[in-house]
């Protein structure tokens, strides 16, 4: 008779269904166990570093911007020649590079504002789009790219 058990399973039903709810008892209190792996004393890591707000980049030295953007530019050029290319328009290539627009103390790059508010004019149509499926009023579209590259590059506050 011990084998007929044996045979049909039923111990292997017992075991199962003894262990089972005791693995996910003890898999339910593991939780916070793994929170806790690798700290305390010999961790490496007491905790995690505070995160970092974001600061306005420095004011940009033009002069040295300058200087830089030529050397790299006359750089370029000579590594041109010495390959037999044709040697780079240093001056048209700097007009090109540091073309710039300056409003009081904030700058801005013409090509990169145009770029940036193309991409940002079809997100904010994309966005209205899904606005109004939901039933919401839809955005200002320029009112809000403006503010949007504003945000973007510094200029918002």
């Amino acid at each position: 008779m011990g084998l007929t058990y044996l045979q049909s399973g039923y111990v292997m039903a017992a075991i199962t269904l003894f262990v089972l709810p005791l693995a996910a008892f003890w898999f339910a209190r593991s939780g916070p166990a793994w929170k806790e792996l690798g700290k305390g004393r010999f961790g490496v890591m007491q905790s995690m570093p505070p995160p970092r707000l974001a600061q306005p980049s420095p004011e940009i030295d033009l002069a040295i911007q300058a200087a830089e953007a030529r050397q790299m530019l006359e750089a370029k050029s000579y590594r041109r020649t010495q390959r037999g290319e044709e040697p780079l328009d240093v001056e048209a290539e700097m007009t090109a590079l540091l073309d710039t627009e300056l409003s009081g103390k904030k700058r801005r790059k013409r090509n990169l504002d145009e770029k940036l508010r193309a991409e940002v004019r079809q997100l904010v149509i994309a966005r209205n789009e899904r606005r109004m499926r939901r039933g919401e009023e839809p955005l200002d579209v320029e009112a809000e790219v403006e503010r949007q590259v504003a945000d973007f590059i510094g200029l918002g506050n």
